[in-house]
């Protein structure tokens, strides 16, 4: 009688060993059996690259802060200074808040007066044909998230199809790198996405602009 009880014992053991194998077999990590998969957000799911923050050794200079930088512009108003790879949000008093950004490369710089006619959290990403035709290894479409190039936050300029937009390459910030969007860190591209509405005006500044900002 007690080997029967024993062996029964061993039997149902080895089941729930199996179940358990089976539960978690299609689970990375055996935790997840126990807890379910997190659903994140891409918010969550996405480490910000903060420059003030992150440890991605961004220059000093290109740290969100507030800086002298009197204009004739009026509050509001987003200047993006191209050569010195920055962008100004107009403040009164003769101040602004600046950010590091990443230009156009050699050939694909910019400049003009727009407007912001849209704006999107965690857009999708959709190349542009002439942008497939110079490289067309590129994907026809970007889901909204983590490894989305458009990053956090992206708001539309008018009549164009350049953006100001998020980055998920936070080490361009800084260097002449897009096909004439103008890129920020996730951190301040969501800062300034909170700051302006559609209708803002936006001034960008030719290659040959030289102007700077003091710091306060």
């Amino acid at each position: 009688m007690k080997t029967f009880r024993y062996l029964k014992t061993v039997a149902a053991i080895a089941t729930v060993v199996a179940a358990t194998t089976i539960s978690t077999a299609a689970f990375a990590n055996p935790f997840e059996a126990l807890f379910g998969r997190q659903q994140q957000a891409p918010s969550q799911a996405y480490a910000y690259a903060n420059p003030n923050e992150d440890g991605n050794d961004v220059r000093a200079d290109l740290r969100r802060q507030v800086v002298n930088y009197p204009t004739k512009e009026a509050p509001g108003t987003i200047i993006v200074d191209t050569p010195n790879t920055y962008l100004y949000l107009v403040m009164p008093g003769g101040k602004a808040m600046r950010y590091g950004i990443g230009v156009g490369r050699e050939g694909f710089t910019w400049s003009g007066v727009k407007t912001i006619e849209r704006k999107a959290e965690w857009p999708d990403w959709t190349p542009p044909p002439e942008m497939i035709q110079r490289q067309p290894y590129l994907p026809r479409f970007v889901a909204g998230g983590a490894s989305n190039p458009l990053g956090a936050r992206a708001m539309y300029l008018s009549g164009s199809v350049y953006r100001i937009h998020g980055t998920n390459a936070p080490s361009t910030i800084g260097t002449q790198v897009s096909s004439g969007c103008i890129r920020m860190v996730n951190e301040d591209v969501i800062d300034l996405y909170n700051r302006v509405g559609v209708g803002t005006k936006v001034v960008v500044l030719p290659q040959s602009h030289g102007r700077s900002a003091s710091l306060n």
